[in-house]
């Protein structure tokens, strides 16, 4: 780990890396739109381009449009409202000021999604709301290593695909301020990998109702390669449909 007038117009869009535009022959429009916010002000992932190329190319596949940024003036009221979800890609440390953060609470509360991928967890220590969205904040990881997910739900949307124990290599996350209510998919098993510090209940992929909306979080995401790993992407993409209410 260790992260609107024609003028207002061209101000607006110069926020976004837009996906949605992509498909010459797409007659239909996307039935609907998520963004993906990369900000970083700690760690910044080397990932991130990888995972943003992964969201786009599943969003083109399933129709779904795809904006992209890392500018945290995005989070006013009016322009959050055209997205179904919100997607925190490895956002590292203090990325929304105070106003942001009201408007991306009244977004939530609105009944809107939001998917938080790895480092999300590792994101605005100081801003209790937050915690209770992502469900946990990391706390500290060992060397990226294989392990195995034990998948324990089998039913979400997230997991469906997945077979009951998954082997897999990524960068493994500890957590601390573990909210209560998590609806948790999949643990990992501490004695298939060293520096677990979890214990036998050790979260690493959940979703809940909160505060009027819908949050999923996956801590899979650390490696260049998991965005080019077929499961994966699928465990993602079924995240990002219960965050959209689909």
């Amino acid at each position: 780990m260790k992260a609107f007038a024609l003028g207002t117009g061209l101000a607006i869009s110069s926020l976004f890396n837009c996906s949605s535009k992509a498909e010459p022959d797409a007659a239909v429009a996307p039935a609907s739109t998520v963004l993906v916010f990369y900000k970083t002000s700690g760690f910044h992932h080397a990932s991130i381009p990888a995972g943003l190329k992964a969201i786009q190319q599943l969003g083109k596949e399933h129709r779904v449009g795809v904006d992209t940024t890392n500018n945290a003036a995005v989070f006013t009221n009016k322009a959050l409202k055209k997205y179904a979800a919100v997607i925190f890609l490895s956002t590292t440390q203090d990325v929304l000021n105070a106003t942001q953060q009201t408007a991306f609470e009244q977004y939530i509360r609105s009944g809107k999604g939001f998917v938080g991928v790895h480092a999300a967890t590792d994101t605005e220590y100081d801003w209790p709301w937050y915690n209770g969205l992502v469900g946990a904040y990391f706390s500290n990881h060992p060397a990226v290593q294989k392990a195995t997910v034990q998948v324990v739900d089998k039913k979400h949307a997230s997991t469906s695909m997945l077979p009951s124990t998954w082997e897999r290599t990524d960068e493994w996350y500890n957590f601390k301020s573990i909210q209560p209510g998590l609806k948790v998919v999949a643990t990992l098993d501490e004695s298939s990998y060293t520096g677990g510090t979890n214990g036998a209940n050790h979260p690493i992929a959940w979703y809940h109702a909160y505060d009027g909306g819908r949050a999923f979080y996956t801590a899979c995401g650390h490696t260049d390669e998991s965005y080019s790993e077929p499961l994966f992407l699928q465990h993602l993409w079924g995240g990002i449909t219960y965050a959209i209410g689909k």
